[in-house]
């Protein structure tokens, strides 16, 4: 019972991570069905945007008041990259056939990644010595910094041992979810992103402004893709360019898995996938069990729901919009 009560937390606190990340991918899909894979990357440079805050502001100082400027710096460097990543990439495709925004977003994926690799300690890489904060090479991993109270030693409930950034990882998924329902049920900007999913066409013609909606979608994908680069690089101490290629693709598996184009659904598909991996890892026994085969189950429990219910767990069968 232990055991299971263990795997059941690590569970939660995997899949809220990737439900924070997904929630951007059905956000986006939800309003100009576009499958962002470059996704993983803006979780990637949220995370990196969070260390740069710390190390220029608060270098060696882990007091708990550090993290919320740390969040706000990754938002604002994710949301600055999705932003101009949708104005100069997605917006002159808009109009072309639908694997050309796909191979793009592919293409910035990869740019994202060697910029960040090639440039995070020369930010101006022609300038080869200029350092000026001493950025440390993100050619290997990165230590990220431990904030007081929310890591440490960790709690024993039970003998169920959970970490404090496990707490910190849920709490931020159950406060970005019901900002996001409020924020889309009860606000007039919320509605107008409704009605544009439903029909950016004639949303147009009632004067709701299409391109603004699709850049406020952006930036709420990007914002909870910082908090959980955030959320990732607290609870594994350490960072790496890479880091967002796997995670996107869990994240796009669980926003499918839901029910691409449902909030609610990335949300059930993320905490679905996560405690599918932790529970494979601890239960499965035998060859086909084990951390090596957590993926393999994971992407099975994909395909058996795309078989049966291609849908998704939440989603609703729907006209597709030419």
């Amino acid at each position: 019972m232990v055991e299971f009560a263990q795997q059941l937390v690590n569970g939660l606190t995997l899949g809220s991570l990737y439900a924070l990340i997904a929630v951007g991918y059905t956000v986006v899909y939800g309003i100009i069905q576009l499958i962002n894979f470059a996704h993983g990357e803006i979780f990637m440079i949220g995370a990196f945007g969070a260390l740069s805050t710390w190390l220029v502001f608060f270098n060696g100082n882990t007091s708990v008041w550090v993290l919320p400027i740390m969040i706000i710096g990754a938002i604002a460097s994710s949301v600055i990259v999705a932003v101009l990543m949708e104005r100069v990439a997605y917006r002159p495709l808009r109009s072309a056939p639908r694997l050309a925004p796909l191979i793009t977003a592919i293409g910035i994926s990869v740019f994202l990644q060697e910029l960040v690799r090639l440039g995070y300690n020369n930010p101006l890489l022609f300038l080869s010595t200029w350092n000026p904060f001493d950025f440390p090479s993100a050619k290997q991993k990165v230590p990220f910094p431990q904030i007081d109270v929310v890591t440490g030693a960790a709690f024993n409930v039970g003998g169920v041992v959970i970490q404090r950034s496990t707490i910190f990882t849920i709490g931020a998924l159950i406060i970005c979810a019901a900002g996001l329902f409020y924020f889309v049920s009860r606000t007039r900007t919320g509605r107008a992103m409704q009605a544009v999913s439903q029909d950016p066409d004639t949303a147009r013609l009632m004067g709701i402004n299409v391109d603004r909606i699709i850049i406020v979608a952006f930036v709420i994908g990007a914002t909870l893709a910082a908090v959980a680069g955030v959320a990732q690089g607290l609870q594994i101490t350490n960072i790496n360019f890479k880091m967002g290629f796997l995670a996107g693709l869990k994240a796009f598996t669980a926003a499918v898995l839901g029910g691409i184009g449902n909030v609610w659904g990335a949300v059930l598909g993320g905490l679905t996938l996560g405690l599918v991996e932790s529970m494979a890892v601890q239960f499965i026994p035998g060859t086909f069990g084990g951390s090596p085969w957590k993926d393999v189950w994971a992407f099975a429990i994909l395909i058996l729901v795309l078989v049966f219910r291609p849908q998704g767990l939440l989603g609703a069968k729907v006209v597709d919009r030419a």
